[in-house]
């Protein structure tokens, strides 16, 4: 059974409209970059489209969460991440104590 997220609680609404823009972001980087030519000795590109990889990755699996209800909800304590921090950065699995234990 599929989570409707339109008549879900308007926070799961406004999480899914913040990691569609966070996808669409890193999409248009990503494009950015693929531009530009990469080259294979271009290091510094190179690390940046790897790290873009591993956000659109995430916020993927940010949707999944929203669709499954465990969203905002943290991965290392199962406590609830401040809205403050899922603001910030909409696709993360961890609040602040546990991220930098993950660190």
């Amino acid at each position: 059974m599929s989570l409707d997220v339109t008549r879900a609680e308007p926070h799961l609404h406004e999480a899914r409209r913040r990691l569609e823009h966070a996808r669409a972001s890193r999409l248009a980087q990503l494009r950015a970059l693929d531009e530009t030519g990469l080259s294979p000795d271009d290091h510094l590109l190179l690390a940046q489209r790897a790290a873009m990889e591993r956000a659109l990755k995430e916020i993927e699996e940010a949707f999944m969460r929203v669709d499954d209800g465990s969203y905002g909800i943290c991965v290392g304590c199962a406590k609830p991440v401040p809205a403050e921090r899922l603001e910030i950065l909409p696709y993360t699995r961890h609040c602040v104590a546990c991220q930098r234990r993950t660190a």
